[in-house]
């Protein structure tokens, strides 16, 4: 059974330098609105799915977080059900931390974005104003402009003439994207950290040419009264670069500067092999070349979303981290940011060619049976089942099955507990059945008989089913799986992207001296 702790004994633990996962079990909603400063989003609906991923050790100490409303118990259980031997959950969650008069972070991967304004304080980053770069534009003044985003929000909205090229990838693509050493070179994202963390990366490798960070990225281009552009498609060449000695050069000299590790194979497989610590060994190149070939058991962060939201890939604080690439350019470059950002960090000779024995993935649970559609469409018919539909909020208020009512896993135990009578059979619409399997366990646990799932409205609206559309939730319920918070600020709200740029560059001035100390920021190499 797992332990309360308090506010004082966590931030003890916080501070106490030995590993220990501290794991926010609420929903994206929650968690967006007000969090602690290291807790890594590991919402309940997905407990099973995603903590062997972030916690692979099951000896490390866990300590559970929620609203102070039995959610964290109940996830302490099925993760002891799962092996994990030393669950804690903190006393009255979020209110008990807020009470003892800590702060609470609201938005999401805290830690990567007061990172990225720390950043800029200390190295001076150099940046430019939308409306500089727009008269750039029309003087027709040469310069190369790169979004340090994934491809995906790129194409979803830029900045006109922009070309997607990754944070992680930057290092290596450079010489194929910049014509000569003169021309400036501007990074863009669509706010403030992968911007800075973009053009600094250019400024640590020692390239030659004028780098500045474009202030406040799409939302300040747009606030500026500016027009976006939408649906491009203008990324880096796929090509593999050529002759990349100087890059090469460049990245050792951060390692050597940081005194990050370059392991043999035995030293790496000493690290992977401790059962005392946690380690973790990411392939930080695309996703194409992640999928042509990698390391077998290795797990795919591409390198600037390792930097920008280290929490969604690595659970478990005072762990080690090994970056693998098959040029030396990105695993170092990428190391040196998550060294200032307070990890322990290495490379491995050969990156993915190395020899290296990783653990497999974990035994999938047993899959929920999938309903059969003609009998599940005349059981509800005729009244016999209840239809719970698991997707996004998102996606039920668009449209969803007549009759269903929406729900996410952690709501199950109220609303079975108002039950006047307990179903026999329920249907789950789900897009995934992971998602339905563990929604199924809380059904069972509460004397559930019959459960299944269908993946998602498609079969039961070609077998005829009726759909509603813009619909409502029921009375009462709330969004817990919606982030609220400046949700709006990419669709034209420009309240919501002043916010969001008020909040980013406010964090500092949140934080506490441990919470700031764990940074590791100095002098760069000349």
């Amino acid at each position: 059974m797992s332990d309360l702790i308090s506010p004082a004994t966590l931030k003890a633990w916080l501070n106490d330098g030995s590993e220990l996962a501290l794991l926010d079990v609420r929903e994206a909603g929650q968690f967006g609105e007000g969090h602690l400063f290291f807790a890594v989003p590991l919402p309940y609906s997905r407990l099973e799915i995603d903590v062997t991923r972030l916690v692979p050790r099951k000896e490390v100490r866990v300590v559970l977080v929620d609203d102070g409303d039995g959610i964290a118990e109940l996830a302490a259980r099925r993760l002891e059900t799962l092996g994990y031997r030393y669950v804690s959950v903190l006393a009255r969650g979020v209110r008990g931390w807020a009470d003892a008069g800590q702060t609470l972070f609201k938005g999401v991967n805290v830690p990567s974005k007061t990172f990225g304004e720390l950043v800029e304080h200390a190295y001076r980053t150099p940046h430019i104003s939308a409306l500089e770069l727009d008269a750039w534009k029309r003087e027709g003044k040469p310069f190369v402009l790169l979004d340090g985003r994934t491809p995906e929000e790129h194409h979803k909205m830029t900045i006109p003439g922009s070309v997607a090229c990754p944070n992680g990838e930057l290092a290596y693509r450079i010489g194929g994207l910049v014509p000569d050493p003169d021309i400036p070179v501007v990074i863009n994202c669509a706010g403030r950290t992968r911007s800075i963390l973009g053009a600094q990366t250019l400024r640590n490798i020692g390239l030659p040419n004028p780098v500045l960070a474009l202030e406040n990225g799409t939302q300040g281009w747009y606030l500026a009264g500016l027009r976006l552009e939408h649906g491009s498609t203008a990324r880096y060449p796929e090509q593999a670069p050529g002759d990349l000695q100087q890059e090469r050069l460049a990245a050792h000299r951060l390692l050597t500067h940081f005194g990050i590790p370059r392991l043999s194979v035995a030293q790496a497989q000493a690290w992977i092999d401790d059962d005392t610590r946690s380690t973790f060994v990411f392939d930080i190149r695309s996703e194409q070349e992640y999928l042509r070939r990698s390391l077998p058991g290795a797990g795919h962060a591409p390198g600037g979303q390792l930097i920008q939201a280290t929490d969604q890939y690595v659970g478990v604080r005072n762990s080690r981290l090994i970056l693998l690439d098959h040029e030396e350019v990105r695993a170092p470059v990428v190391a040196s940011w998550l060294y200032q950002l307070g990890f322990e960090v290495a490379i491995v000779e050969g990156g993915i060619a190395a020899s290296l024995r990783l653990p497999g993935p974990p035994e999938p649970a047993a899959a929920l049976a999938a309903a059969d559609i003609p009998a599940t469409v005349r059981t509800l018919a005729q009244g016999s089942a209840i239809l719970l539909d698991l997707r996004s909020s998102a996606a039920y208020l668009k449209e969803h099955a007549e009759g269903a009512r929406w729900t996410i896993r952690p709501l199950l135990p109220a609303w079975i507990k108002g039950l006047s009578k307990l179903p026999d059979t329920i249907i789950l619409v789900a897009e995934s059945a992971a998602i339905a399997s563990l929604a199924a366990i809380d059904l069972r646990e509460a004397g559930v008989r019959h459960v299944e799932w269908i993946h998602g409205l498609t079969p039961l609206t070609d077998a005829g089913w009726p759909t509603l559309q813009n619909g409502t939730l029921a009375e009462g319920q709330t969004r817990l799986d919606y982030l609220f918070f400046v949700h709006d600020r990419h669709e034209g709200n420009a309240q919501a992207a002043r916010q969001y740029l008020d909040w980013e560059t406010a964090l500092i001035a949140q934080c506490s001296a441990d919470e700031l100390g764990v940074f590791r920021l100095g002098q760069l190499p000349t």
